[in-house]
């Protein structure tokens, strides 16, 4: 077996056992683009011998996706099948698990109806909303994982030759997600470790506001009473410990929906599932954005803010160190799932219940009333840097620094 197939290997049994850490007798579906069947095949592989008792692949086309914002009726896209969240509504409350390789092509809707895509956008939320329920709230199992396609990598890596590209992300992958080390799941458990670590010093600080300043940012962020941070993994509601994203490097917790006043500016591009936002700022008045520029893709900025009321309030802030393996590369992936571990960011829309206490058991309502945003989307965006300072604000109001340059002084 040549190298490549080893890791190819070593990285399909990652996500098994240590990001959706598939237990015996579940059902584990995937959603894959056409483009990384091999690698999928492999996660299949490592799911049945893990004693997975059923594997449901969903491929993903985005040229049969393009097709339909070129040449479908209007009305195609007020229209969501319903079978299809009712399906991944049954996986979660019969204790499946999910993996997503989450990949979309920056460009995809480049020379599109923006309209279109963001009715499209704005009706899945809705159909999928009971199922984003269960994911927000840990009910079942879920990891989000990166795989090359093409597009992707001529994106990402446009100076090599194309012939190239593939294979170099492939091995960008491998090693931000340490499956170049000789033990990678072990690698994994002391990566976690760190992780923890930080969360439990985070805790017991029990900070009442994060202050950041960088250029073009000077915001304050107040953080409800009794929010928890978290970081590395989490477990669900069978009690099985699973790692939602894999590359992780963050901790992060919800801000009081009402606490976050001042300017913050974006460091890195954000790619709305194939529509790219650049250079934005966002301005917020008692939590809620209140004015935004961007010099690209301010149109999609604006749909995005305008999904729900929630949309334009925080749901998450995430600390991210800027002397980090992915941040290390220097180099933009077009991926938020990647992309947000290598900087501090911020979340718009939905905050996830189980960084408050007892969050989980909480209605919307209810979290709302505890200062937990509530919304369709949950969209985290980039800002952190080598020019960022944080301090944290203790409950008897003196401050000390959290973040220098960019990364960890918190004492």
């Amino acid at each position: 077996m040549e190298a490549f197939d080893r890791s190819l290997e070593k990285y399909a049994e990652l996500v098994v056992r240590v990001g959706a850490n598939v237990q015996p007798g579940q059902v584990l579906h995937i959603e894959s683009p056409l483009e990384a069947a091999p690698f999928t095949r492999k996660v299949v592989q490592k799911a049945y011998e893990a004693g997975a008792k059923y594997v449901q692949v969903q491929w993903d086309d985005e040229e049969v996706t393009r097709n339909r914002f070129l040449y479908a009726p209007d009305e195609s896209f007020d229209y969501y099948p319903q079978w299809m969240p009712a399906m991944m509504e049954q996986l979660a409350e019969n204790g499946g698990a999910l993996i997503n390789i989450k990949v979309p092509d920056p460009e995809l809707y480049k020379g599109i109806d923006s309209d279109k895509v963001t009715q499209a956008t704005k009706v899945a939320a809705v159909a999928r909303e009971k199922f984003q329920g269960y994911v927000r709230n840990k009910k079942f199992s879920w990891c989000l994982v990166k795989a090359p396609t093409r597009a992707w990598a001529a994106k990402v890596f446009p100076e090599l030759p194309e012939e190239e590209r593939v294979r170099v992300m492939w091995d960008t992958i491998f090693k931000m997600n340490r499956v170049d080390a000789d033990d990678p799941v072990a690698a994994w458990k002391e990566h976690i470790g760190r992780l923890k670590q930080l969360k439990e010093k985070l805790n017991e600080k029990k900070y009442k506001k994060l202050h950041y300043r960088a250029p073009g940012t000077d915001l304050s962020v107040e953080l409800p009473e009794g929010h928890i941070w978290h970081g590395g993994g989490t477990t669900d509601d069978l009690g099985v410990y699973f790692v939602a994203n894999m590359p992780t490097e963050e901790v992060y917790t919800m801000p009081l929906r009402t606490g976050v006043n001042g300017t913050v500016t974006s460091t890195k591009p954000l790619n709305l599932n194939g529509r790219l936002v650049d250079k934005f700022s966002l301005t917020f008045e008692g939590g809620k954005v209140v004015s935004y520029t961007a010099e690209v893709g301010l149109e999609y900025l604006d749909a995005l803010l305008k999904t729900d009321e929630g949309a334009k309030y925080l749901g998450e802030v995430a600390l991210v160190p800027h002397d980090s393996p992915i941040s290390n590369l220097n180099r933009v992936f077009y991926n938020t799932g990647i992309d947000e571990n290598a900087s501090c960011h911020f979340a718009v829309g939905s905050a996830y219940p189980f960084t408050i206490e007892n969050g989980t058991k909480m209605t919307n309502q209810e979290l709302l009333a505890k200062g937990a945003n509530v919304s369709l989307t949950h969209v985290d965006f980039m800002i952190g840097s080598a020019e960022l300072d944080i301090d944290g604000e203790l409950p008897d109001g003196t401050r000390e620094p959290v973040f220098r340059q960019g990364n960890w002084a918190i004492g």
